[in-house]
C-alpha cells in the first residue's frame, strides 16, 4: 500500500482541492484518510456516484481546479449519466479525476458479482472516451501517473480515470468500532426479525453485511435459504427489488432488510414505495448504524438525519423508529403490513462471521 501522506502531497501538488465520492473496500484507507485529513468544506461523501460527479462538476466550473471523484467500479453505472451528458468533452467538457476501485480485476480472485464489472471496467472507460491508467504501488509511478492524469484531463477537457487494484489504497476492513450501550448488533436485529415473523415470510437483504448475516442466521437456526433473496450487488436497489416481489406475490409478507447508506443511495425509491397503495404486504426495515461499515466505517449522512421522519413525508402508512429488541419484537408480532421501520443498531460485526458462499443459480422459491 502506498503512503497516504505522500499521496495527499501528490494530489495537492497537482492542484486537487475538492474531493467527493462513495467509499469502496479497495479505497477504504484512502477514504478514511480523506475523512480525517481533508478540509470538510472540500470533501463531500455523496449519496451515490452520479451525485459525486455532479458535485465535482459544479466545483470545477467556478474554481477551475481539477476535482477528484472516488468510487467502486460497481458505481460506474450510477456515474455514467453525468459523465456522458454533463462532463464529456462533447458537452460541457469538465475535467476531473476518477479514482475507481477495480473489483473483479481479471486474474484477481473476487466474488462472482464483481467479475463482469471488473472485466468491463476498462472497456467502459474506452467506450466513453475516458483515458485511464492502472495505479501502482510504487510512489514514484503514482506521482508520474497523477501528473499524467491531470495533464490529460486539462488537455481533453474531460474526465480521466485511475483504476486502483487491491492493496494500493486499502489495508482491510475497519474494526474496533465503539460499543453503543443498549443497541442491538445487526445480526441480533435480523435474528429477532426472523424469529418474530411467519415462517413463509420472504426476505430481501441489502448489499454488504446484511446479506452475510441473514445467511448466517439461517444457518445457525437450521433453516434453508429458499425464501431469501441476497442482493449481493446493485447497492441502493434492495427496496425496489422487495417492492417488485411484493407486487407479484400479494399473498406473502415481504420484508426488505435495507442498510442506511443503501436507502440513501436511491432514496427516490422510498417515494415510489410510499405512494404505492398496493404494497400493504411490504415491511421496509432500515438497519441504521450511521456508517458505510463494510467499506471502512466512514460516517454516512444517515448519522445526522431521521429516516423515519423522511419515510413519513414520503407516504408510508405506518412509521416506527426502534432502538431495542423488545420493542422490535412487539411491533413485528402485532403490526406486519405497509410499514417502514428504522432500527438503530450498533456498528460492527463479529469477527468470526463466515464469508458469504452460496449458489447463485438456486434462487428463492416463492
Amino acid at each position: 500500500m502506498i503512503d497516504l501522506n505522500q499521496f495527499e502531497i501528490i494530489l495537492r501538488n497537482n492542484s486537487v482541492e475538492f474531493i467527493s465520492g462513495v467509499p469502496d473496500t479497495l479505497l477504504n484507507d484512502f477514504c478514511l484518510y480523506v475523512e480525517n485529513h481533508w478540509p470538510n468544506d472540500k470533501h463531500v461523501l455523496a449519496a451515490n456516484e452520479g451525485n459525486a460527479v455532479a458535485l465535482a462538476a459544479g466545483y470545477q466550473l467556478v474554481s477551475g481546479t481539477i476535482p477528484l471523484v472516488y468510487m467502486q467500479n460497481s458505481g460506474i453505472g450510477n456515474a455514467m449519466n453525468p459523465l456522458i451528458s454533463l462532463t464529456h468533452p462533447s458537452v460541457y467538457g469538465i475535467p476531473m479525476l476518477l479514482l475507481i476501485g477495480w473489483r473483479g480485476e481479471p486474474g484477481v480472485k473476487d466474488h462472482p458479482q464483481h467479475s463482469k464489472q471488473g472485466e468491463l471496467t476498462p472497456v467502459l472507460m474506452d467506450d466513453v472516451d475516458i483515458p485511464w491508467r492502472r495505479l501502482s504501488n510504487d510512489i514514484k509511478e503514482v506521482e508520474d501517473t497523477l501528473k499524467w492524469a491531470v495533464e490529460q484531463a486539462t488537455e481533453i477537457s474531460g474526465p480521466v480515470a485511475l483504476l486502483v487494484p487491491k492493496g494500493v489504497l486499502e489495508r482491510g476492513e475497519k474494526s474496533g468500532f465503539e460499543d453503543e450501550d443498549g443497541l442491538m448488533s445487526r445480526e441480533e436485529a435480523i435474528n429477532c426479525i426472523v424469529d418474530s415473523l411467519p415462517e413463509e415470510t420472504i426476505y430481501v437483504a441489502a448489499t454488504g453485511r446484511a446479506t452475510r448475516e441473514l445467511f448466517e442466521v439461517r444457518r445457525l437456526r437450521g433453516e434453508d435459504h429458499s425464501r431469501d433473496f441476497l442482493n449481493v450487488g446493485a447497492m441502493g436497489h434492495t427496496s425496489s427489488i422487495a417492492a417488485g416481489i411484493a407486487l407479484a406475490k400479494k399473498d406473502k409478507l415481504v420484508v426488505c432488510l435495507d442498510g442506511d447508506a443503501s436507502a440513501l443511495m436511491h432514496m427516490g425509491a422510498m417515494a415510489i414505495i410510499g405512494q404505492n397503495k398496493n404494497l400493504d404486504n411490504l415491511i421496509h426495515i432500515v438497519l441504521n448504524n450511521g456508517v458505510h461499515e463494510s467499506v471502512g466505517g466512514q460516517k454516512a449522512a444517515t448519522s445526522r438525519i431521521e429516516l423515519s421522519a423522511i419515510a413519513q413525508k414520503l407516504g408510508y402508512a405506518q412509521i416506527h423508529s426502534i432502538n431495542n429488541k423488545e420493542t422490535l419484537k412487539e411491533l413485528l408480532n402485532n403490526n406486519k403490513k405497509n410499514t417502514f421501520v428504522e432500527v438503530l443498531i450498533k456498528k460492527g460485526m463479529r469477527k468470526d462471521m463466515p464469508v458469504l458462499k452460496f449458489d447463485f443459480n438456486k434462487g428463492i422459491k416463492i
